[in-house]
């Protein structure tokens, strides 16, 4: 479809989602209030295996190896990928 005959969308049949998500505080895509949640991530230690939490401003190394290699753990949640 060329964009000269494109349509913007209005709030037709979707119009009682769009008013929840007025109501709601934060707008879509905001990050202002979703740092609290994540505020401490946990890693793994390259060197020894050990689990290490870190929060924003902590020193990127291992407290019991002193190590600075850290891997992010992999997700709990289940992640399906379509093959064609």
């Amino acid at each position: 479809m060329p964009r000269e005959e494109y349509q913007v969308p209005t709030a037709g049949p979707s119009a009682a989602s769009s008013s929840a998500a007025a109501a709601a505080p934060a707008a879509r895509g905001s990050t202002r209030d979703a740092h609290d949640v994540r505020a401490v991530m946990s890693y793994i230690c390259g060197d020894c295996g050990g689990t290490v939490t870190l929060s924003k401003d902590a020193l990127v190394a291992c407290p019991h190896c002193a190590g600075r290699v850290l891997y992010k753990e992999r997700t709990k949640r289940m992640v399906q990928f379509e093959a064609r």
